[in-house]
């Protein structure tokens, strides 16, 4: 959100203190219900960006397979047509020496009139050879330039559809800048105080949540992480204090799936680019078995992820105009966990968490 104003970068960055999570019941007097409908609109306002954001890097996701899919049949086509090109150059050559042989007469009559019949005979079977080989050279030439056609379709649609990727992805990343201007039109709004408030009461939210999952149970015991899992961890840890920057994957900023996928690709362990995919491809796990590394997704629709870095924490990026950071697992309403290893071996005590 560069070139904001300073008055709404101030605002941004105080209210990017707390995490979005079910907001607990508004006290009676009015002043409190208001600053509850402050933070129910910014909650609204930061998960449609977080959806729209995830949607856009599905997308663009599927653009960069499209492209090299582009790319693959461009190269197919151009080998195809040099090929073609070398078939007719050696169905002209033999066609070429074939008559330069004949000298111009038919076989019978050259068997007839050479004065060494045998001779001629086996010049026949040579020329019987070329026309064998001319005819093989035909029919590649034939079976090179079917394929030059389909490759030249084949290639035709993908650049069809890359180009509608292309511009759904500028639609959708329209979409995500106007869903951000709502934020910062209503930070802009706020007074100082009423920020305040509205972090105040989002911190209630947080600590209320967690508090329901130790009440539960539901909190996982101290577990080690895989080999795998700590290297993830690691790198996960390593981008605190970077910046939330949708459709980022590093190295200096992040959307939420850009850091969990990143921190796991560099764990050698390649995950899908978003939150939705990561649900949808990875083995879920209970909430009561995490260690970490493993993922905890967020809402319904799966549109926000987290990586579990023990001790009921989690870090991950968490919204714009925040930081990537370490913070409560009952952040917001959790949809489940899954696991990017989950036939890991586990070694060593469990990790602690890094300070933040």
């Amino acid at each position: 959100m560069s070139g904001m104003l300073p008055r709404l970068a101030c605002a941004a960055a105080v209210a990017a203190q707390a995490v979005l999570v079910p907001v607990p019941a508004a006290a009676a007097p009015d002043p409190q219900r208001s600053v509850a409908q402050l933070l129910t609109d910014l909650q609204r306002l930061y998960r449609q960006t977080e959806q729209a954001t995830e949607t856009y890097d599905a997308t663009t996701e599927q653009l960069q397979r499209q492209r090299a899919e582009v790319a693959r049949l461009d190269g197919e086509l151009t080998r195809a047509r040099l090929a073609l090109d070398g078939s007719r150059s050696d169905a002209g050559r033999l066609a070429r020496q074939q008559y330069q042989n004949s000298g111009g007469l038919g076989p019978y009559v050259r068997v007839l009139l050479a004065p060494d019949p045998q001779h001629a005979l086996d010049e026949g079977h040579v020329i019987a050879e070329l026309a064998r080989e001319h005819a093989r050279t035909v029919a590649r030439l034939t079976a090179t330039e079917r394929r030059r056609d389909v490759l030249a379709r084949a290639a035709r649609k993908a650049l069809d559809t890359q180009q509608t990727l292309a511009g759904r992805q500028r639609g959708q990343r329209d979409d995500v800048r106007a869903r951000l201007s709502d934020v910062e039109r209503l930070l802009a709004g706020l007074t100082p105080e009423q920020l305040a408030a509205v972090a105040r009461l989002e911190q209630q939210g947080v600590e209320q949540a967690q508090r329901k999952l130790v009440t539960a149970g539901a909190l996982p015991a101290d577990r080690p992480a895989s080999p795998a899992g700590d290297r993830a961890v690691d790198y996960a840890l390593d981008q605190l204090g970077k910046p939330y920057r949708w459709g980022a994957q590093g190295p200096d900023a992040y959307d939420c799936s850009g850091l969990t996928s990143q921190a796991w690709t560099h764990a050698g362990t390649p995950l899908p680019r978003t939150s939705q995919e990561q649900w949808d491809r990875l083995p879920k796990v209970p909430l009561d078995r995490l260690r970490p590394g493993d993922l905890v997704v967020y809402f319904p629709e799966a549109t926000h992820v987290a990586m579990y870095v023990g001790d009921g924490k989690v870090v991950q990026a968490p919204r714009p105009g925040a930081k990537v950071e370490v913070s409560p697992i009952a952040g917001h309403p959790i949809l489940g966990a899954v696991r990017p290893d989950p036939d890991a071996r586990l070694q060593g005590l469990r990790r602690a968490v890094r300070p933040r």
